[in-house]
């Protein structure tokens, strides 16, 4: 077994593999670039290496830096992780030459799977069930048009080396596939360097299905059940759930099988994964492609076959053969996975550059699991990919993993930038989702105008009511208790409120009952038993027996409550202070529709417009570089600019000003 491995990543993946290594008795050894020397995983590493500037291809990618990280230190082997280099053969093909191990398959797996043509020609030859469609080099548009008439719309076009959705483009028509082709072939070309274009058959009502597989080269592969990764948005995945509630148990042996047939003919080693699509309205499934690395979603898969694929995958690389055998292979009860992105859901999923200045992820047990990457204090960088975490869940049941997950959401406080939790929240609270009937469409049919605050669950006001009005019941008492330090004081806690809430006003009756509180709402007797203290930021408590957590933010006299991705100003008030506050005048919020604001925080590449200038609607004004990427803004209707307020080269807040529209 290896005594030393260098882990080739970040983040929260490199945080999971240095977990397992530590557990094995393994040293490691981390690299980072510029912007990550405080990062977590450089913390918990046993050593660290500094490889250049922060941007990726300075640092993260370049093949000789990882080489000469590995010869300095003395480590044996290299885990990738996923992205970065974990798919380059030529990674692969330089630790080989400098004797160090990869803990991956060899470079001919890679090259083989990662080739999207080249490996459906493989798929074809292992029996494998494949997409009709057309594999050879489509030499222009009309030929694409043509093609796509004989395989019969709709049709999919996609770049040989594409990935994370770039150099794909439906067609439903002659045209679609004409503009689809040239829009697919630049895209590879400006992304992939690669603009080799092929067609396939669109599948309606598409479920995306993938295959754990995991092979030792000596003779053993086996496939560890599936992953349903449907829950889709702009073909990255958001949710991940093992197993899938479509599948039969003769789908899935089918699957297996054709996916260990494939891992076969290309002589794989270690852990990978075969994606496939399957056609909710038949069943069927095709071939999509393999994944030659550990997947972003295999926590899921851990959960529900207590095996640990980092462990096998180390195992493996260090030659040992596979100590179990198919029939080993149980699948026990359901596991879920939700992505936790520092991004604003509620501004088109614009990325969230900043500080993580609070930072309390839920508590891990047998039915949560937290992987990550960061830490309170630590700061979500622009240039990587804005994942916070990794939230994973597991129950008995389908329906008990879902349970444990939205417990788990309401549980996660993150504060300094913003977050996707409330996306998620609406996600695990649809029935379409709850009754399992999933398609990749499923996204962009629940939220056709995007997500906006009306997605967000609806949750009974009472509960936030009570729940408020025993926080404040808290607050109150231990005033008084610290009052009784000072002889002849007295004070008596009162057990009569008004909550506003949601521009409502609701008379509170409050008394101590049970171990607890009595709250009654509106004639609706409520109780509410918390041991929460002033301080924390999470209301924990149970409300008639069933569970409830509260994230809450004190804001001057009045409180921020956050509950199932709602968040909710709150007023506990007495009676007769609530009848004072409902004449006090309402000061609305200053009117910004004549200014262009920054979405997001990042960098005013270009700005395109002057003082006094007439713009058009859909005239593009200013370029906003954030996370690498950058974002045109466009003005919504005719005007003039009646000012600039910033200057290309600023570096933007969320909300600044940047030019301000004329009448």
């Amino acid at each position: 077994m290896f005594k030393k491995i260098l882990i080739a990543n970040r983040g929260e993946i490199a945080c999971r593999v240095i977990k397992t290594a530590r557990k094995m008795g393994i040293r490691t050894v981390a690299v980072y670039s510029d912007a990550d020397k405080d990062a977590l995983h450089v913390a918990m590493a046993d050593e660290a290496v500094a490889i250049g500037p922060a941007a990726s291809a300075q640092s993260y990618l370049v093949v000789d830096k990882i080489v000469a990280a590995c010869k300095a230190t003395g480590a044996e082997a290299v885990h990738p992780g996923y992205g970065f280099l974990s798919e380059k053969r030529e990674f692969q093909e330089a630790l080989a030459k400098a004797g160090i191990a990869f803990i991956g398959p060899d470079a001919h797996a890679i090259f083989a799977m990662g080739d999207k043509i080249e490996s459906k020609k493989l798929a074809r030859e292992a029996g494998v069930n494949t997409v009709p469609g057309f594999l050879g080099v489509i030499k222009d548009a009309d030929e694409a048009v043509k093609i796509a008439r004989e395989i019969g719309y709709p049709v999919m076009l996609k770049a040989s080396a594409g990935g994370g959705g770039k150099g794909m483009r439906l067609a439903w028509n002659d045209a679609e596939a004409h503009e689809g082709f040239t829009s697919a072939t630049n895209e590879a070309r400006t992304s992939f360097g690669d603009d080799r274009v092929f067609v396939e058959k669109f599948i309606e009502q598409p479920r995306h299905i993938e295959i754990q597989v995991l092979a030792d080269g000596q003779g053993t592969t086996l496939y560890l059940g599936e992953r349903e990764c449907s829950i889709q948005r702009r073909h990255q995945k958001v949710i991940e759930e093992a197993p899938s509630p479509f599948l039969t148990p003769e789908t899935r042996k089918a699957m297996g099988e054709q996916a260990c047939a494939l891992a076969r003919i290309v002589n794989y080693k270690s852990a990978g994964t075969v994606e496939f699509i399957v056609g909710g309205a038949t069943g069927e499934f095709y071939f999509l492609e393999m994944n030659t690395r550990l997947q972003v979603e295999h926590p899921v898969t851990e959960m529900i076959t207590g095996l640990d694929l980092v462990e096998q995958m180390i195992r493996v690389a260090a030659g040992e053969k596979l100590s179990i055998t198919q029939d080993d292979v149980k699948l026990t009860g359901w596991s879920m996975e939700a992505r936790v992105y520092a991004e604003d859901p509620f501004r088109g999923f614009l990325p969230s550059t900043g500080r993580l200045t609070r930072y309390q992820p839920p508590a891990e047990n047998a039915q949560v699991r937290v992987d990550t990457g960061v830490y309170e204090g630590g700061e979500i960088s622009m240039f990587y990919d804005p994942m916070i975490a990794k939230l994973i869940t597991y129950g008995p049941t389908r329906d008990a993993a879902i349970a444990h997950m939205r417990q788990a959401l309401d549980e996660y406080y993150i504060r300094g930038l913003s977050h996707n939790i409330p996306f998620l929240a609406s996600l695990f609270s649809k029935e379409r989702f709850v009754k399992g009937n999933l398609t990749t469409n499923f996204i962009a049919e629940e939220y056709p105008n995007g997500f906006t605050s009306d997605d967000l669950p609806a949750d009974d006001p009472t509960t936030l009511i009570a729940v408020a009005a025993a926080m404040k019941r808290r607050i109150v008492e231990r005033n008084i208790r610290i009052s009784g330090q000072f002889p002849g004081h007295e004070m008596k806690a009162p057990d009569q409120w008004t909550v506003l809430l949601g521009g409502t006003y609701h008379d509170v009756d409050i008394h101590p009952a049970s171990g607890g509180y009595a709250v009654v709402v509106g004639g609706e007797a409520i109780e509410v038993k918390t041991d929460w203290q002033i301080g924390q930021p999470l209301i924990r408590a149970t409300v008639d027996g069933r569970p409830v957590c509260v994230q809450v933010d004190r804001t001057g006299v009045s409180f921020r409550l956050s509950h199932s991705g709602v968040q909710a100003e709150v007023w506990v008030l007495t009676r007769r202070t609530a009848e004072m506050h409902k004449l006090m005048p309402y000061k609305a919020p200053p009117d910004m529709s004549k200014f262009l604001l920054s979405p997001m925080p990042g960098l005013l590449v270009k700005l395109l417009v002057e003082d006094g200038q007439e713009v058009k609607a859909g005239e593009p004004i200013a370029v906003i570089e954030a996370m690498k990427m950058e974002n045109i803004l466009k003005a919504e209707r005719d005007s003039t600019i009646a000012k600039c307020h910033a200057k290309a080269g600023d570096s933007l807040a969320v909300d600044q000003k940047i030019v301000e529209f004329g009448s």
